[in-house]
């Protein structure tokens, strides 16, 4: 008893939960020929927020569902505080599950939805009634107990459901589209929170989602997927910054992607050379090929633009073709001499000069700043 009151008690005598490791090693399912899920492996540490992040396809909820236990793999061996799972079903697997739709019993209340995972495993009322108001508490629904699923707002429904999925002290989390049903706004706002509560709780927790900035916000650690996949994983500004390939640059924000090859050595780094001859110094040490076709990759917000262009390695002449306007931030299409086009974003000026269509303008970016990645 005081091992598992110990378990869920912070040093401030909280809600609190002992994350387990998880460690998924050469997963494999198919479906008859085709591998939607094809030797994926990766391992997060106890307490750490992991996101499956891909476009539809890309086999990531089929591995959440894998390890959550309600498909059975084709291959490969699932690990949870270091004990196999593999063949464990899934109610005995005590993994916390937020679905995409929150799977709310409609006819229970608030709090009879989250205390059913307790009654499941024949918590005494006491504990019962202790344990739900503790996590109410975290969730911020006090006062909303009696109410039916009907009777909340999405977001409402969403803290209910993830309050019922952490109540009985899951090591793991998992999350399907956790705030896909929701709009905007509120899930800007819903991302914020999870991620904040996920770190106060301390548990384990891996979620899907096709959503870039929801990844880069809230995760430790990104694993990219496409075609079931693993393109790249780490943490997210490595994964933005030093994308693995032209996938993961091209999935993983907005890039100026660009074909060509690496032809020649710089003193400080190499000379990478568009389909269009446009010459470009890249950092030294990337992982393209020279001998075959790369692409160069350059995040917009990299791209500096007149006078801030001036002192940059690589500086060129541009038409400006497009200004679109997006709240805090104005996004550029401009074309340089040889004929390649590229994107540039800057924060939209309070006041003062505002580049136009139709104007000329320096554009630069430095080697540190862009780098060559294969196919």
């Amino acid at each position: 008893m005081r091992e598992r009151e110990a378990a869920v008690a912070g040093r401030d005598g909280g809600f609190r939960i002992r994350g387990a490791p998880l460690e998924v090693r050469q997963l494999v399912k198919a479906f008859g020929e085709t591998r939607v899920v094809d030797d994926v492996s990766f391992k997060i540490d106890s307490g750490m927020f992991l996101t499956l992040l891909g476009p539809s396809g890309s086999g990531k909820t089929t591995t959440l569902r894998m390890i959550a236990g309600f498909e059975e793999p084709t291959g490969g061996e699932i690990r949870v505080a270091g004990n196999v799972v593999t063949d464990t079903p899934a109610h005995k697997r005590n993994i916390g599950v937020v679905f995409q739709q929150y799977a709310l019993f409609p006819h229970l209340t608030v709090f009879e939805n989250v205390a059913y995972p307790l009654e499941m495993r024949r918590r005494s009322r006491v504990e019962i009634r202790a344990r739900v108001d503790t996590v109410l508490g975290l969730v911020r629904l006090q006062g909303f107990e009696s109410r039916y699923p009907k009777q909340l707002s999405g977001g409402q429904q969403q803290r209910v459901a993830l309050a019922r999925a952490v109540v009985f002290e899951p090591p793991v989390l998992l999350m399907d589209e956790p705030l896909g049903a929701l709009d905007k706004r509120l899930r800007e706002a819903m991302q914020v929170e999870i991620h904040h509560l996920q770190k106060q709780l301390g548990i384990t927790t891996v979620s899907v989602t096709h959503d870039q900035v929801e990844a880069l916000v809230m995760s430790d650690v990104i694993a990219v997927l496409d075609r079931g996949i693993l393109q790249q994983i780490g943490p997210p500004l490595e994964v933005y910054r030093r994308p693995a390939n032209q996938f993961v640059a091209d999935f993983l924000g907005e890039s100026n992607l660009l074909s060509g090859t690496v032809s020649a050595a710089a003193a400080d780094g190499q000379v990478f050379t568009t389909s269009k001859g446009l010459a470009v110094r890249v950092a030294a040490g990337e992982r393209a090929e020279p001998s075959g076709g790369v692409h160069m990759v350059v995040r917009p917000e990299y791209v500096r633009l007149g006078a801030a262009a001036e002192g940059a390695a690589n500086r060129y002449q541009a038409e400006i073709l497009e200004v679109l306007y997006v709240g805090d931030m104005v996004k550029y299409r401009m074309v340089v001499e040889s004929g390649d086009e590229f994107a540039a974003k800057t924060l939209a000026p309070s006041a003062g000069r505002q580049w136009e269509a139709g104007q000329r303008v320096t554009v630069g970016w430095d080697p540190g700043d862009c780098l060559t990645v294969n196919a």
